[in-house]
């Protein structure tokens, strides 16, 4: 005997359906806004920076072995760029002085790199994988900036100041010093440059107390 057909319970499922479906994704959303890594307790402190988040440290080491920065200049610069915030973007300019518009540029995560510029590192170091709101591959893009600066520019890599101009500016800018019609860039970089000054002395005194990479760790 065939069965009745019921076009009202059909749309009765389909609409059950679809918001099973529009709760799973809300869910994912959620988990997923869940598992940025929070800033640092102690932003202004390396040791307990790296105290918290031992990963971070380890993936400090290794941009200082692979490009030569030192982890006091490259904190330093992540600190002013982000304040270590995984999803940190420009704040938004305003419409009429109130309505809330467009980000002046597409800078995005830790490093605050834009888009651009990203795809370019990407390009360059066959590093496709990377996200900017990844702290290791923040922290390898502003080593290999810094490399880049050095090559181009001749701005050693521990000379955070230089180095914050030239990050801030882009190299191309840092050589025409389009910098020294900006007073308050001036300011910022020698506040990167006293940071990176007090990163070195407190990283100088806890360094040998800092957990180690344990030798099955690859990431």
């Amino acid at each position: 005997m065939a069965r009745n057909y019921n076009p009202c319970g059909n749309r009765i499922r389909m609409k059950r359906k679809a918001l099973y479906q529009f709760f799973m994704v809300t869910v994912l959303m959620i988990s997923m806004a869940g598992c940025v890594t929070a800033p640092p307790r102690n932003p202004d402190n390396i040791c307990r920076i790296f105290r918290q988040y031992p990963k971070w440290y380890w993936d400090a080491q290794k941009v200082q072995r692979k490009w030569h920065v030192s982890m006091p200049t490259l904190m330093s610069i992540m600190h002013q760029e982000s304040g270590f915030r995984a999803d940190a973007k420009p704040p938004r300019t305003k419409l009429l002085w109130i309505i809330p518009w467009t980000r002046p540029s597409s800078a995005y995560g830790y490093s605050q790199a834009l888009k651009d510029t990203w795809k370019h590192y990407k390009r360059t170091t066959g590093h496709h994988g990377a996200d900017r709101d990844e702290f290791g591959d923040a922290a390898d893009f502003i080593g290999w900036y810094a490399n880049q600066a050095k090559r181009k520019a001749g701005i050693a890599p521990y000379d955070s100041y230089k180095l914050y101009l030239a990050y801030h500016e882009g190299i191309g800018g840092y050589q025409r010093g389009t910098y020294l019609r900006k007073p308050w860039l001036m300011n910022v970089a020698k506040k990167v440059q006293s940071r990176a000054w007090l990163y070195r002395k407190q990283l100088t005194g806890c360094e040998s107390e800092l957990p180690q990479k344990p030798w099955y760790r690859f990431w």
